[in-house]
């Protein structure tokens, strides 16, 4: 069977809010969120819960941020997002405390089904727990948990769940090494922490 396009149909989707506040989204929310001309976090958290996202205290939102429908995102406690992240939530993207999303990283909550002919749309949420880092330019795909302090290096391609405590990396990521934690306040020089294992 051929693939037609042109019976593409996502009738059945619905990101949940009315059309009108997806277009004061689009067109006032989003552009304010990803300025560089605001010069506070706390203003672009305070966006984010206007238009009905959960957001923890502390978290830090760095311009150029996209965040596709904020009403379908939650983030704890002082978790960081970094420039020119994208968070393309379809569905639900859950943000643990402390978690790291680095610049340009993608969080994609939607695919299309290869063997359908008409590509139809498919969904599904992404959860981020506490602790852990996506390094910049990973890709996360729909479906995809990240257990506690795991680690996607800088451009993983995360296809399944990540273990706790693990470092992956790689296209498709794989696991690298555990992660290990020393103490706050234990810092290091860069040529130290270039020579660790």
């Amino acid at each position: 069977m051929p693939v037609s396009l042109s019976t593409f149909d996502n009738s059945w989707y619905s990101p949940g809010r009315p059309l009108v506040v997806q277009c004061l989204w689009f067109f006032l929310g989003l552009p304010l969120l990803r300025s560089s001309c605001i010069p506070s976090y706390a203003l672009r958290r305070g966006l984010l819960r206007l238009f009905g996202a959960r957001i923890g205290n502390g978290v830090v939102i760095k311009p150029g941020v996209r965040v596709k429908y904020p009403w379908l995102l939650e983030v704890g406690d002082y978790t960081w997002i970094g420039e020119d992240a994208w968070i393309d939530n379809l569905a639900h993207v859950r943000l643990g405390s402390n978690v790291c999303i680095s610049q340009g990283a993608y969080l994609c909550t939607g695919n299309h089904d290869w063997s359908d002919s008409s590509f139809g749309l498919i969904v599904r949420p992404i959860v981020v727990r506490d602790g852990a880092w996506l390094g910049a330019k990973v890709v996360v795909g729909p479906g995809v948990e990240v257990a506690e302090c795991a680690v996607a290096s800088a451009g993983s391609v995360v296809t399944r769940n990540l273990e706790a405590s693990t470092i992956y990396a790689g296209n498709p990521a794989v696991a690298v090494k555990a992660r290990l934690l020393r103490a706050t306040g234990a810092g290091r020089s860069a040529s130290e922490a270039q020579s660790a294992p």
